[in-house]
This record gives C-alpha cells, structure tokens and sequence, in this order.
C-alpha cells in the first residue's frame, strides 16, 4: 500500500524566494527516489507564502528509504530560518476511495 502525505510551511517575511529555490531542488532530487511515486509542490494563490507539498511512495519500504536521504536532511536543516516554526507540518493519509 502507498504511503501518502503533504506537508505545509509558510516562508517567512522576504525567504519566499529562497523557500521555493529549495523546494524545486528537493523537488528534483525526490522524484528521481526509486520509490517515489509524486512530489508536487504549490503555493496558496491567497496566500503565496504558503507551501504546499503532496508526496506519495509506492510503500512503507519507500517513504522510510526517503527519509534516510541526505537531501531531505539537507533541505529541514535548511529551512530552519526560512519557515515559522523551523519546520514544515507534516500530515499523513490513507486512502478512501
């Protein structure tokens, strides 16, 4: 059974930019993930500062093989100034239908 989730952030005042620069590298480097299945990023068209970001791994096995990766390491190290709270917000889902 896949493993799906999103995760939520808002950039802090001016680290847009730079938020959205990390995110389209990690974006990059996750997809290429042999278990990675989606990764998309977006933003509130209300509210540009805020991110979000859909992933989904074909299995458990996969999503724990992501978050031994050094660049997911990387990029939470790195947002640690960017985003309020340090960190994004993780949540995770099961399927209904």
């Amino acid at each position: 059974m896949s493993r799906t989730l999103y995760a939520t952030m808002r950039a802090l005042p001016g680290k847009r930019d730079e938020l959205a620069r990390l995110l389209t590298s990690l974006a990059k480097d996750v997809r290429s993930e042999p278990g990675n299945e989606r990764f998309v990023v977006y933003t509130l068209e209300s509210d540009p500062d805020f991110f979000h970001v859909e992933e989904t791994y074909r299995d458990e096995a996969a999503f724990k093989a992501h978050m031994g990766m050094e660049h997911g390491r990387v990029f939470n190290e790195a947002i640690r100034s960017l985003v309020e709270g340090g960190a994004s917000e993780v949540i995770f889902l099961n399927h209904v239908a």
